[in-house]
């Protein structure tokens, strides 16, 4: 899609749906890099389904789960920086697709397979992180970091 085929108010909704999610993985990043002992071990530990066995393996690996805890932290900030700055958008909300489909995966929601009613932002299959998932992906293919954000001038730079 073009942005062209967007009015102003569709294109700044898209821009503040941009920015309040880059805001929510950068804060993430940062909280986690701020608490000295964080770790995705606990989160990891929980895992359900057909992958639980290699995210325990993950947590109960030291040197693993160091790489696994930086790559966290850091990716999460790249992710929040690209999208509030509107730099990469593209590229950033692939990325933060990617990381919420390990956070999914991970523990996936199956209402009565696991838990017996559905826990607060779980509603069966749906949850907040798939919910936050749609919307990059509307992010990532609507290029609203070109119509405010540096991918504006990227572009230009590109096309010279």
């Amino acid at each position: 899609m073009k942005d062209e085929k967007f009015n102003n108010l569709q294109m700044i909704a898209l821009t503040i749906m941009r920015v309040v999610i880059g805001w929510h993985f950068l804060y993430e990043g940062i909280a986690k890099l701020m608490k000295p002992n964080w770790s995705a071990a606990g989160f990891l530990l929980q895992a359900k389904g057909i992958f639980a066995g290699i995210f325990k393996w993950m947590a109960g690996t030291p040197d693993v789960l160091a790489v696994v805890n930086q790559m966290n932290i850091w990716g999460l900030i790249a992710v929040g920086l690209g999208l509030m700055l509107g730099c990469f958008t593209r590229l950033s909300s692939l990325a933060g697709i990617l990381l919420i489909l390990l956070y999914y995966v991970c523990n996936p929601l199956f209402v009565g397979y696991y838990y017996s009613i559905p826990m607060e932002g779980n509603y069966m299959i749906v949850n907040k992180n798939l919910v936050e998932l749609t919307a990059l992906f509307v992010i990532m293919v609507t290029n609203s970091g070109k119509y405010a954000g540096f991918d504006l001038f990227i572009h230009k730079l590109l096309k010279k």
